[in-house]
């Protein structure tokens, strides 16, 4: 069972018309949708820094330095928020440059509002925004949150442990090998030790509860 929640997009865009156009739209077409939109990168960058958002929408072109300046910022932070690019740039290399900071998509100007309507609902099913998973009644898990609510409790996880749980939960019922979970989960010049992910696991049982993450011995780990 899902719940739906408020989609936060951070907006950076520098033209007065242009943002105030997108921003009705995204407002009036997004179901519940939150937007905060800004002029220049320095306002993005510490707005990203003050507030979690589930959607970067940036103008590439802006005051300060570039959009695409800014998400290679974000990203050396381990910032993993979805990114779309618009942008008036024509040429190859800003969206190669996009892609090659961590950019999720790329919009060149002009551009239909449907199609960056289109281009959004996409990334939100893409990396399940704006869902809550349900584990049994009084658990629900927020995967862009990396939060579990147990008994209207909220518990903060770190961002490997909900990417770990949100694996499991995605391959209910099958056994995962830790090396299956290291190499979809990890680059691999990043990956931990296999007693890291046992460590992962065992916090995320004590959460949950033992008879939803089931060791099974010299195999993996199966989600019930």
């Amino acid at each position: 069972m899902h719940y739906n929640r408020r989609m936060k997009i951070l907006f950076l865009e520098d033209d007065p018309v242009i943002s105030n156009i997108v921003k009705d739209f995204l407002l009036e077409t997004l179901s519940d949708c939150e937007v905060k939109h800004c002029f220049d990168s320095a306002t993005a960058l510490q707005i990203a820094e003050d507030e979690s958002f589930d959607l970067y929408l940036f103008d590439i072109n802006v005051p300060g330095i570039s959009g695409i300046e800014l998400l290679k910022n974000l990203r050396e932070f381990s910032d993993a928020t979805p990114t779309i690019f618009i942008t008036a740039h024509q040429e190859l290399k800003y969206l190669q440059d996009a892609f090659n900071v961590g950019a999720n998509d790329f919009l060149r100007k002009p551009f239909e509002l449907e199609e960056l309507r289109a281009r959004i609902e996409n990334i939100k099913r893409h990396f399940s925004i704006d869902e809550e998973i349900e584990i049994e009644e009084d658990i629900i898990f927020n995967p862009v949150l990396c939060q579990l609510i147990i008994n209207n409790e909220m518990t903060s996880l770190s961002a490997k442990e909900s990417s770990v749980l949100l694996y499991l939960i995605r391959n209910k019922n099958r056994v995962i090998a830790t090396d299956e979970i290291l190499q979809n989960l990890w680059e691999y010049d990043e990956m931990p030790t296999n007693d890291t992910i046992r460590t992962y696991i065992k916090n995320l049982r004590q959460l949950l509860g033992k008879e939803h993450i089931i060791n099974v011995r010299a195999k993996g780990y199966r989600f019930e």
